[in-house]
């Protein structure tokens, strides 16, 4: 695989994506008449935006992990560009503002079309995704990276990718973002699972090394549970067709079976492709439920 593409950690981006999907999905109104629910290019520049803020955060984060030593060389779990000598910390960071460009552009476009309040969310967004594990006081390393996931690849993208299609805030919107932060979350959880050792040595203080192993086991359980039982209740908003998105639960019995019975190291790497795989299959069926409920 091009290292600079292994550096974008394909694995997370359901979380970019899925919000956008399940965002637009709630968009879907007036009989699905896409020229009264939703505005095709705006749609296709929420996904760019959301993609490209994912991928700058990952490449900001490989950056600021490998320039204060956090990635050492006995790191489990997916290729750190930086910490491993593959690519040099200058061009990381380049990769990473790079990405956060193309968010921003896109971003741009949806706040003169919908509402120049959006630069303040984009700016918001992009200060997350770099003081993830960048500056002097790095958020990531307190312990909280899964509120700052949450609300970010959960609430505000979601609740956000309806917003440019309606420029309202549902209740829909609001419903249907929990279960998609509860998802996004769950893969920080699980990769962070895998760093405990490695995080403990370097300082890293996040939840995982906060809380404990057996504790963040049950975290990533409850995480993966929720988007399940929040599916009753976005049906209730008129969206029977929700209910589809059950069809994602027997995918989520390996990886949480995995988790549960305590694999960790290198056991607990296809645990986090495994969850991404959740996130999409909900997210999909989420959205094109919600969408054919309207037809």
């Amino acid at each position: 695989m091009n290292l600079w593409v292994a550096g974008a950690r394909p694995r997370t981006l359901p979380a970019a994506v899925v919000p956008v999907l399940v965002g637009t999905g709630a968009a879907f109104r007036d009989n699905g008449e896409w020229n009264h629910g939703i505005v095709i290019w705006r749609a296709i520049a929420a996904l760019i935006v959301s993609l490209a803020i994912q991928i700058g955060t990952n490449y900001a984060n490989d950056y600021s992990d490998g320039v204060k030593g956090t990635d050492a060389a006995d790191r489990v779990g997916p290729v750190r560009l930086v910490g491993s000598g593959l690519k040099p910390p200058g061009a990381v960071k380049r990769a990473a503002l790079l990405s956060f460009a193309v968010a921003g552009v896109a971003g741009f476009a949806l706040a003169a079309a919908v509402s120049w309040w959006l630069l303040l969310v984009g700016a918001a967004s992009f200060l997350a995704g770099w003081f993830y594990t960048g500056g002097p006081r790095p958020y990531g390393y307190a312990g909280f990276g899964e509120l700052f996931v949450f609300v970010f690849f959960g609430l505000v993208a979601a609740i956000g990718s309806t917003y440019v299609n309606t420029e309202e805030i549902t209740g829909l919107s609001i419903a249907v973002a929990v279960p998609v932060g509860a998802l996004a979350t769950a893969l920080l959880v699980v990769n962070n699972l895998r760093d405990i050792p490695s995080d403990t040595r370097a300082g890293k203080r996040t939840l995982a090394v906060r809380i404990g192993d057996a504790r963040t086991r049950w975290v990533y359980f409850a995480l993966m549970l929720i988007p399940f039982l929040m599916l009753p209740f976005i049906a209730g908003l008129a969206r029977i067709g929700a209910v589809v998105a059950f069809v994602a639960l027997p995918s989520a019995r390996k990886p949480v079976q995995t988790v549960l019975e305590g694999a960790k190291g290198p056991r607990l790497i296809p645990v986090l492709g495994a969850t991404g795989r959740v996130q999409l299959i909900y997210g999909v069926l989420l959205a094109v439920g919600m969408a054919l409920s309207e037809l």
